[in-house]
Formats: C-alpha cells, sequence, structure tokens
C-alpha cells in the first residue's frame, strides 16, 4: 500500500513540477516582448511566485518520491535499462530547471540577452522530455 501512495505522490509532484515548467518559458516569452516598466516588474513577481512557489518545491518532492519509490525495490529498478535512461532524462529536466533560474535572474536584473523566439523554442525541450519519460515508465522498452 505504501508503494502506491508513493507512486501517486510522485505522479502528483511530478504534474505540478511540470506545470512550472511549461508555464515559466511562457511567462519569458511575454517578458521579452514586454516594453513598458509596469510589465516587466509585473513578469518578475510572476516568474519568481512560480519558480519559488510551485516549480521548486514540486522538484525536490519528485525527486524525493521518485527515490524513495526506488529504495521499495532497489535490485529491479538498477537493473532495468529503461530506469536509466529515465534518470538520465530527469537529470535533463533539472539541468533544464537549473537554466530557467538562471534566466530568470537575468530577467530580474534586467539583463536578459534573448529575444522571445529563443524562449519560445527552449519552452519545447520539455515538452520532449515529458514524452520520453512516459514512454520509458509506461511502455519499458529495455
Amino acid at each position: 500500500m505504501l508503494y502506491l501512495w508513493l507512486k501517486a505522490l510522485h505522479l502528483f509532484s511530478m504534474v505540478c513540477w511540470f506545470a512550472g515548467i511549461f508555464y515559466l518559458p511562457r511567462l519569458f516569452v511575454y517578458h521579452a516582448m514586454a516594453d513598458d516598466e509596469i510589465s516587466r516588474d509585473r513578469f518578475k513577481i510572476m516568474e519568481r511566485k512560480l519558480f519559488w512557489g510551485i516549480m521548486t518545491p514540486s522538484a525536490v518532492l519528485t525527486v524525493i518520491f521518485g527515490l524513495w519509490l526506488i529504495f521499495t525495490n532497489v535490485a529491479f529498478y538498477m537493473q532495468s535499462g529503461w530506469m536509466h535512461a529515465k534518470l538520465t532524462l530527469v537529470l535533463l529536466l533539472i539541468i533544464f530547471h537549473i537554466m530557467c533560474w538562471r534566466y530568470m535572474l537575468a530577467f530580474r536584473e534586467d539583463r536578459n540577452t534573448h529575444s522571445h523566439r529563443f524562449y519560445r523554442w527552449f519552452n519545447e525541450a520539455p515538452v520532449l522530455l515529458l514524452l520520453l519519460i512516459i514512454i520509458l515508465v509506461v511502455i519499458k522498452p529495455f
């Protein structure tokens, strides 16, 4: 029964994390297009609240519950090739999260150098990561 609770909490926190991962770069798009101080200040507040209030706590909980799930059956998970691939993709997602933090800081300090087009493309990376992670977990191809 504990396993099912851990899985549910892992999935819930992952969904919350991805909600932020999808929305923050979209805020960057609009922030990069903003041409007045009031709008830029509003985006700074929204980005900070999303990153620290939803994304980061959800990321931490996703990792905690994920590791806890692994430790319920370490031998099985560490012998599974799909799990190694999934963990690699999760590491890439954590790197994406850190990149979001750095871009957020650049916006906060008014030193963003990227266009709204850059952030539109940047916003696509987590979609691919999510698709691959789901395929690995559901299909377990290797």
